[in-house]
């Protein structure tokens, strides 16, 4: 139990409760400071709710793999070779 400390939360109901009912975000301190406006503060919740997954992650694992697959196969070449010529 954390006492002595005062935050900010936006509860958001999820638009297809299906298996959550609501999500809560809590603010940064930063976000009150600054004055940033209610409706502000709703499109970004709204937004994270809706987004799936960080955009670009998806495509930087792919290339990932696909990098190791080649040092893979490249060295695998190369003691093929290795072992054909000597």
């Amino acid at each position: 139990m954390v006492k002595g400390i005062s935050r900010q939360v936006i509860v958001v109901h999820a638009p297809e409760p299906k298996l959550f009912e609501q999500a809560i975000f809590i603010l940064k301190d930063e976000a009150v400071k600054e004055g940033i406006t209610d409706e502000d503060l709703m499109r970004e919740a709204q937004l994270a709710i809706r987004s799936k997954e960080k955009p670009g992650r998806k495509r930087h694992l792919y290339l990932y793999g696909a990098v190791w697959a080649a040092g893979g196969a490249l060295t695998t070449g190369i003691a093929w070779l290795l072992t054909w010529l000597f």
